[in-house]
């Protein structure tokens, strides 16, 4: 699979992190930034990857910031984009079974590697289960 990643200045290191598992796991990354920790805007970084996943350049995203709530604001600004902000397994698992979420936001000051981890392996292997949970998430493209 293509993925993006994205973060601002405070989900550098988190950002990198998460670039490291997903190519240890064989997927193609691109990256949107930061480069380093040097103060950047979030919309900068973020934006262009959500776009990324909305013209189909690549299938998901992962965008990573301190509270992952600008990042996700940001991201659902895009059309197509359905980005979920996950801190535990459960709503990881949930937004994309329930929800076909293309985009899963991590808050760095906020989880830990570990957990990021965990989180990003259930979003990746979690299937959309479609069924009634189609017809909701086709209201949202509406």
């Amino acid at each position: 699979m293509k993925i993006a990643v994205a973060s601002d200045h405070a989900g550098y290191k988190l950002k990198e992190f998460v670039k490291a598992k997903l190519l240890e796991r064989g997927h193609q990354v691109e990256d949107f930034g930061a480069h380093d920790e040097k103060s950047t805007d979030y919309p900068d970084h973020g934006r262009p990857a959500a776009e990324a996943v909305a013209r189909g350049a690549v299938e998901r995203a992962v965008l990573v910031c301190g509270a992952g709530i600008g990042m996700s604001m940001v991201a659902n600004k895009v059309r197509s984009v359905r980005a979920a902000l996950c801190g535990n397994l459960y709503s990881a698992r949930m937004a994309r079974a329930h929800n076909d979420a293309n985009v899963l936001v991590l808050g760095a000051r906020v989880i830990g590697e570990g957990l990021a981890e965990e989180i990003l392996d259930l979003f990746l292997d979690t299937s959309f289960e479609g069924g009634r949970h189609a017809r909701r998430v086709e209201k949202i493209e509406t």
